[in-house]
């Protein structure tokens, strides 16, 4: 009777010992695979909320918060105005109490020179060498994706285009990586040979092509300029056809408004579009636009020719400082102008609605010795400006490009069809002087021909287009490379002893200009 008790006491506490032990490893078991415990624990956002990215301990090979905001700073230039709303805050000084003379773009200001060029009060002492150093975007080390996500980042400039979710290949036939969530930045990349190169011959193209900017009929002998291509890094950038774009501008207008290089640009366009070739199918429209000749002008202040086969109009209207220009006593042949800085050109005021494209640039004619000379009084708000941190050239420059930006899109709402571009700033390219003082660009090859940088150089059309949908086409670093290609002694028009180092030999870079809107338009 014992025994049989004590051995069915003894099996009870067997089975509780094993059903026990089941239990425990079960428990561990899902602890493992889901514990528990990480429920109770706060989130990684919360714990950066709690300790901030100043107060934490970044192991090795990650960034403090102020380590990746050095990083995103572009060395040795001094940024502009961040963001300005120019007719909101307009006063009766204008934007006094924002602007600082000592703002500026990364572009040296120019001064009068009285060929046509525009040139630098501050000569380049390191002969042929800025080109060599072009500034790329310092990282100190690689930044996990959990410190990403907890580090506040600085806006960058608008500086990107979506590209196509397409699978694209490298040169080398294998995939692009994550090609539908990439951007690309245009101004980023390298020039190659390309033996199919010029676009068109620079022994022709004399009904667009202004004599003293064709170089293959100067005294020059090497043009190995003309054979580079520009190669963006990050996407890839279709070779320019032609039939193409003018089948993208059927029954449409584009215009080109700006100074000289913007010149340069149309007469590029049209080279290209025809091949250089005369052509019989393309009409002079100007009378349309009011672009003829004046009695003793030197020339028009701008010329449109329209396509016929696909009725496509190309138009430049001369306007170097992008303002509203106006005689201040309109009976007298000597009068000075009001340079209306918060306007736009007239011209571009009645025209805009009936164009489909508009391509902005301005810049080196913001300087002392040109505004004298053109006999330009600055103008805001109807008033004589006579604030002296306003008459700053620099703030007087930084205020009209905000202002035009700004206004063309609020324009873009009233036409939807309408896109905008502005064009960052030509680089010169005068060494051992300026234009008047010996400077010279005659050195036959180019500088280093990789950009890495993110960002633009010209960091005040940069900051002018953020936030707008106007386009930056952005030209300035990838131009800066290449100082061969300006005219140099050869210039037609150059006095002895001066070149011209801020003009472009057609065929050449400006040729590159119009592939990159081709790609963005």
């Amino acid at each position: 009777m014992k025994g049989g008790y004590f051995y069915e006491r003894r099996t009870k506490q067997l089975s509780l010992f094993f059903i026990g032990v089941v239990f425990t490893t079960i428990v561990v078991w899902s602890w493992e695979k889901t514990p528990l415990l990480t429920t109770l624990l706060p989130s990684h956002s919360q714990v950066m909320q709690l300790f901030p990215a100043g107060g934490v301990k970044v192991k090795q090979g990650t960034q403090s918060k102020d380590d990746f905001r050095e990083a995103e700073v572009v060395p040795n230039v001094t940024y502009p105005i961040s963001s300005i709303n120019a007719p909101s805050i307009l006063g009766e000084e204008g934007l006094v109490d924002l602007i600082s003379p000592s703002t500026s773009s990364p572009i040296n200001t120019p001064s009068l020179d009285i060929h046509g060029g525009e040139s630098s009060s501050t000569s380049q002492e390191n002969h042929h060498e800025s080109t060599t150093n072009i500034i790329e975007k310092p990282v100190s080390s690689e930044v996990s994706e959990k410190s990403m996500n907890s580090i506040s980042n600085p806006p960058k400039q608008q500086l990107l285009e979506p590209v196509s979710s397409e699978v694209e290949t490298e040169d080398n036939g294998a995939p692009m990586a994550n090609v539908e969530k990439q951007a690309c930045n245009f101004g980023k990349g390298k020039w190659v040979i390309d033996n199919n190169r010029p676009l068109y011959s620079g022994f022709g193209c004399k009904q667009w092509l202004s004599g003293m900017w064709a170089c293959r009929l100067t005294q020059r002998t090497d043009f190995g300029y003309e054979k580079l291509k520009w190669q963006p890094k990050d996407c890839k950038m279709d070779d320019f056809n032609a039939l193409q774009f003018l089948k993208r501008l059927q029954h449409k207008t584009l215009a080109f408004i700006g100074d000289s290089l913007g010149r340069q640009q149309f007469q590029s366009l049209m080279c290209i579009l025809t091949g250089g070739e005369e052509r019989y199918d393309v009409e002079d429209v100007g009378k349309k636009y009011g672009l003829v000749k004046a009695r003793g002008s030197v020339r028009p202040d701008g010329w449109a020719y329209r396509f016929r086969p696909t009725n496509t109009t190309i138009l430049y209207y001369w306007s170097a400082s992008l303002c509203d220009l106006d005689p201040i006593d309109p009976g007298n042949r000597s009068t000075s102008f009001a340079m209306h800085l918060d306007r736009p050109p007239a011209f571009l005021k009645r025209f805009i609605s009936g164009f489909h494209v508009v391509v902005l640039n301005t810049g080196h004619h913001w300087n002392r010795g040109k505004v004298n000379a053109n006999k330009w009084v600055m103008y805001v708000n109807g008033t004589r400006v006579t604030n002296r941190r306003l008459l700053n050239i620099e703030s007087a420059k930084n205020l009209t490009v905000y202002s035009i930006v700004r206004w063309v899109d609020g324009e873009l709402g009233k036409y939807p069809g309408l896109k905008a571009f502005f064009r960052s700033i030509s680089p010169r390219h005068f060494f051992n002087g300026d234009w008047n003082t010996g400077g010279t660009c005659d050195k036959t090859t180019p500088g280093k021909l990789e950009v890495l940088q993110e960002v633009s150089s010209d960091l005040l059309a940069s900051g002018a287009v953020k936030g707008t949908n106007v386009k930056l086409l952005d030209v300035t670093a990838l131009s800066e490379v290449r100082e061969e290609g300006h005219i140099s002694r050869y210039s037609i028009k150059a006095t002895p002893g001066m070149q011209d180092c801020l003009h472009w030999c057609l065929p050449g870079i400006p040729d590159t200009w119009n592939e990159l809107l081709f790609a963005q338009i």
